[in-house]
């Protein structure tokens, strides 16, 4: 029976923001990749305009996940967290410019005048987005390669993140930011009835969620070759159902996507991202860093209590905040909408919008009550149970985000 002790909670929590930040922070800079690669001329400009007003309202809250995450790892385990940050320094601090070169860029676009600069701002932020996840996923792959060893800087600064495993992670991150962004920005298009864009979004959907998983094949390869020990992990339960997991859901979303089931396509290709991470941690776990598990880098029990209580009382007031900024989001709130005559009521918005909001309160109690079990829980089953409902309240949350979507 799975069960969760105090000591690996925190890093349950800090593995979900890890997750969020895939999804959601990954789209992101994927939607920079594809006004890297848009090209010249006027649909070339409606590309990169497209990508830059879809995602200009949620980037920078898309970063809480990262900020979320390192302060519960820095807080719940000390010693593995100065080890990572002190031998990935260069790769953190690349990931670091990265993130900030992306929001300068995104400041300076509406202050722009003229093509010319507009095309240098979305240039820079292009960069930033190819720099960001290509140094945080080669960290991560220096994490699982086992090349971060225990101690201040103990490891190399340049191959414990420029090795054949982190770079293999590095271009999948970055194969992956741009399939979840053309997904994403399709389905955007589509919702705001153009067509084009949509159409365009479609097909580099399709074109980049192959090459995703043909590079995923060579990557396996590889981790096979440079890091056996994590590779073996994978192809064992239970990282082996999370990786079908995601082989499964990548491909139901390339077939989503063959048949304009967009909206559909957004959560599957999120579950498909979701389980590559979930993957690696059951693969790595309880081993942290070489020598090192989950235990024995665990903070003290009294700091453990704290900061899980700061997770879920923080939680109250994070979710329903960013639950309604992308509610306002997918429904187009911060779009230009046609006027409509006072009291002329819109087409399904009733049944579409108490179908949302009973997803939404689903999903709250879900939250509530994996919360409650997790911590309040001694042993297996109701670590189970508060497991489960966790993963529940992923499922419905985003479930209601594409109900709120669809609506029109």
């Amino acid at each position: 029976m799975l069960g969760l002790h105090l000591y690996e909670l925190p890093l349950f929590f800090a593995l979900q923001g890890v997750v969020l930040y895939a999804i959601l922070a990954g789209a992101d800079f994927g939607a920079g990749i594809w006004q890297l690669l848009a090209g010249r001329g006027e649909r070339a400009k409606r590309i990169r305009d497209h990508a830059h007003h879809s995602m200009a309202p949620v980037w920078e809250a898309n970063h809480v996940w990262l900020i979320f995450v390192l302060v519960v790892v820095w807080t719940g385990y000390p010693i593995a967290f100065a080890s990572m940050a002190s031998t990935l320094a260069v790769a953190l601090t690349a990931a670091g410019l990265g993130i900030v070169l992306r929001g300068v860029a995104y400041a300076l676009r509406s202050a722009s005048a003229g093509a010319a600069e507009v095309r240098a701002v979305d240039t820079l932020t292009a960069a930033g987005s190819v720099i960001a996840p290509f140094a945080l996923a080669a960290a991560a792959g220096g994490i699982a390669s086992q090349r971060v060893p225990v101690g201040n800087a103990a490891g190399d600064l340049w191959s414990s993140w420029l090795n054949p495993t982190s770079i293999m992670a590095g271009v999948l991150a970055l194969l992956s930011s741009a399939y979840l962004a053309a997904v994403y920005l399709a389905a955007d298009a589509r919702r705001e009835g153009n067509e084009e864009m949509a159409a365009t979004f479609r097909v580099r959907a399709l074109v980049a969620g192959s090459v995703a998983g043909l590079a995923a094949i060579a990557g396996a390869l590889v981790v096979r070759s440079d890091a056996r020990w994590i590779f073996d992990r994978l192809v064992e339960p239970p990282a082996l159902l999370s990786v079908a997991l995601s082989l499964l859901a990548g491909a139901a979303t390339l077939a989503l996507v063959a048949r304009w089931r967009l909206d559909a396509a957004r959560i599957s290709a999120a579950v498909a991202v979701a389980a590559v991470v979930g993957g690696w941690a059951l693969a790595q776990n309880p081993v942290l860093l070489p020598g090192l598990t989950v235990r024995e880098a665990a903070a003290p029990d009294n700091v453990l209590v704290l900061l899980v209580v700061s997770i879920l009382a923080g939680g109250l007031i994070l979710f329903p905040s960013l639950g309604l900024l992308f509610r306002l989001v997918l429904g187009g709130s911060f779009s230009a909408q046609p006027s409509i005559e006072r009291g002329a009521p819109l087409a399904g918005s009733s049944s579409g919008l108490a179908a949302t909001l009973t997803a939404t309160r689903l999903a709250g109690a879900c939250f509530v009550i994996g919360a409650a079990f997790l911590v309040l829980g001694d042993s297996g089953w109701p670590h189970a149970i508060g497991v489960a409902a966790l993963g529940a309240f992923i499922v419905l949350g985003l479930s209601a985000l594409a109900g709120e979507d669809s609506r029109e």
